[in-house]
């Protein structure tokens, strides 16, 4: 047939490994797909297309004489060494998404002679983590014990988002790439993210993680760039990869969130992890690493506790009941300050609705409805 095409069917072969899923599974319920890699049929132009967006490929790499060599575009740190992993072309898609976001807020802040932040890239690896902590506390407008009063750590949380955005970062959270739900992030493969600039750095936190896990990694993100170095991790076990700058960022949060005095002071009136936890508004296991570090307890007793803490977390999550409002959790997905620019820049004309659109992941009504609801 005309409309056939010829293509390389270790292609279809490779799409179908990179997207994670199950190779039977798709054969079941689109045959054709393996006639193509058997060399039976070949595929026309709109069934190709509607293969590349089953397995979220760029349609274009459907066409090239071999499988791409595909790099994420920042450093990402894994505390397991020595095991090469495949990309996840989720956190791939994501942190490419927030690229392009970033590369347009960058220019439209320049152009409207905003300033650049001066603490991003302040600090190196090679400072001592307590001038580090006392400047971003300084910057936040935060003291040692800022947390404490707060009734729980999800208030303590939204109190430092807004107090990073105020700076003029960048906080996206969410666990699905764009808005599609059924392409998830698992915390397995991204806790967390940072795309430093010295205009519009943004952090990228997996909303799918334990919250008081994700106050942890956002004081991370930020001491990154505090340092100015982009990177990545999944801080599996608690324990922070072999890097300099990723042990000098994990330090500069356990300090930010759990001060050495006041933890040593705490740890003469209670071992007990989790009423810490509530006192300091982080993980039990943020605290458990703590203790750790100071060696109030041993790895044999930190290890026992956290896969306890995992397992129990994980019961409770497979119980949770989904949902919520879809608006509400856009604000996190989108960012209110990125929000405000991307409103102001369409009010004023510098910014097309349909490159609104894109820039947002929102359209048409929807896009109408939350700006009308926010600003």
């Amino acid at each position: 047939m005309l409309n056939e095409l010829n293509i390389n069917a270790n292609l279809i072969d490779w799409a179908i490994l990179r997207s994670g899923k199950d190779k039977t599974d798709l054969f079941l319920k689109n045959p054709r797909i393996q006639d193509w890699i058997e060399g039976n049929k070949k595929p026309t132009f709109k069934q190709l297309q509607d293969f590349a967006n089953k397995v979220h490929v760029p349609f274009g790499y459907l066409f090239l004489q071999e499988p791409p060599i595909e790099k994420l575009p920042i450093p990402f740190f894994r505390t397991q060494q020595g095991k090469v992993e495949k990309i996840n072309p989720n956190v791939l898609d994501t942190i490419t998404e927030l690229q392009r976001r970033q590369e347009w807020l960058r220019e439209y802040l320049i152009e409207n002679e905003f300033e650049k932040i001066p603490f991003v890239g302040s600090f190196s690896e090679n400072d001592p983590v307590e001038e580090i902590v006392d400047d971003m506390r300084k910057t936040l407008g935060l003291s040692e014990t800022w947390a404490a009063p707060h009734h729980n750590w999800e208030n303590a949380l939204n109190t430092i988002i807004e107090k990073i955005e105020e700076l003029g970062v960048i906080t996206v959270f969410t666990s699905v790439v764009g808005n599609n739900t059924h392409r998830k992030i698992a915390v397995a493969d991204c806790r967390g993210f940072v795309l430093v600039d010295e205009y519009a750095p943004f952090i990228f936190i997996n909303a799918a993680d334990a919250k008081a896990a994700q106050m942890f990694t956002i004081v991370h993100e930020l001491a990154h760039i505090w340092t100015g170095k982009s990177a990545g991790f999944d801080f599996r076990n608690m324990q922070a990869a072999i890097d300099p700058v990723e042990q000098i960022c994990d330090q500069v949060a356990a300090e930010f969130l759990v001060p050495k005095k006041s933890i040593i002071n705490s740890w003469q009136n209670t071992h007990d992890f989790k009423l810490l936890a509530k006192y300091f508004k982080v993980s039990p296991i943020v605290v458990a690493r703590r203790a750790l570090d100071l060696q109030k307890i041993t790895k044999t007793a930190f290890f026992q506790f956290y896969n306890n803490y995992i397992s129990e977390f994980t019961g409770k999550k497979e119980k949770a009941s989904g949902g919520g409002d879809f608006y509400r959790t856009t604000r996190k997905r989108v960012s209110m300050t990125y929000a405000a620019h991307v409103n102001r820049a369409v009010k004023s004309g510098e910014l097309l609705y349909n490159d609104a659109y894109r820039l947002t992941g929102l359209k048409g009504d929807t896009f109408r409805k939350f700006f009308d609801k926010n600003f």
